[in-house]
């Protein structure tokens, strides 16, 4: 025998108290989903720190490449997140001539050329530490800065010259 009342009972929820959980498709079914991307491509906000990061790089070379061109052929730069290279003697932070550090922390090193463990030849590289130097920089003007410096110094240890040698202007 089934009930008929116009009273609800106050044991089971109404409908309108029961919920489903809104799913991507039920949103998206019923206007409520994503309509398109946040911010177009060319838009620098759209960037990730990354590709931020990989930007001011390259905006930090470019005045040394111009300047250095011919020598810097055989130079490759590349970008590592965090450094996996520990100091050659842990209690008095003594790092070789061609890791840039700050203290306790490299901020980039330099990878001479000359053959790996599978006999193939590689190229010299710069490797710039990206978390270590965006954590000492305020703004993205001072991560440029930075950057900078830091690649004068690499630039300089690469050649054999002194930093002031690359860049004048950047030692002032």
């Amino acid at each position: 025998m089934t009930r008929v009342s116009s009273y609800p009972d106050p044991a089971r929820p109404s409908r309108s108290d029961r919920t489903r959980p809104s799913t991507s498709r039920s949103a998206a079914r019923r206007g409520r989903g994503m309509r398109g991307v946040l911010l177009p491509d060319s838009v620098p906000g759209r960037r990730s720190r990354s590709e931020q990061f990989d930007a001011a790089v390259l905006d930090a070379f470019a005045p040394i490449e111009r300047r250095w061109h011919d020598r810097l052929l055989k130079l490759d730069i590349a970008v590592d997140d965090v450094p996996k290279i520990r100091a050659v003697d842990p209690s008095s932070v003594t790092w070789p001539p061609e890791v840039v550090a700050e203290g306790p922390v490299p901020l980039s090193r330099l990878i001479p050329a000359g053959v790996d463990s599978r006999g193939a030849t590689v190229r010299a590289r710069i490797v710039v530490f990206r978390r270590p130097l965006e954590r000492r920089a305020r703004s993205m003007h001072d991560l440029t800065d930075l950057v900078h410096d830091v690649l004068v110094e690499q630039v300089a240890t690469y050649l054999g010259v002194t930093p002031d040698v690359v860049d004048p202007d950047a030692m002032d």
